[in-house]
């Protein structure tokens, strides 16, 4: 897969990726009489995923950029 392939990717996947995990958390928040209970640990957690996997990521991109880099 070549860097233009991968650039569409993401920019057509990531939306894409977005409207599912959102329409997943409703879909839980409307059928789930726990998490409607308790909105705060919910919706944290709801919002802790995507922080932690996004900085999962770019932390990974910016130590393999910055062992290139030093070698």
């Amino acid at each position: 897969m070549n860097s233009d392939d991968k650039f569409a990717l993401l920019v057509i996947g990531t939306p894409m990726i977005g409207l599912i995990y959102c329409g997943i958390g409703i879909a839980l928040m409307v059928s789930n009489e726990t998490i409607r209970e308790h909105p705060l640990i919910s919706g944290a957690i709801f919002i802790l995923v995507p922080f932690v996997i996004a900085a999962s990521i770019w932390i990974r991109a910016s130590a393999k950029a910055y062992n290139h880099t030093n070698k």
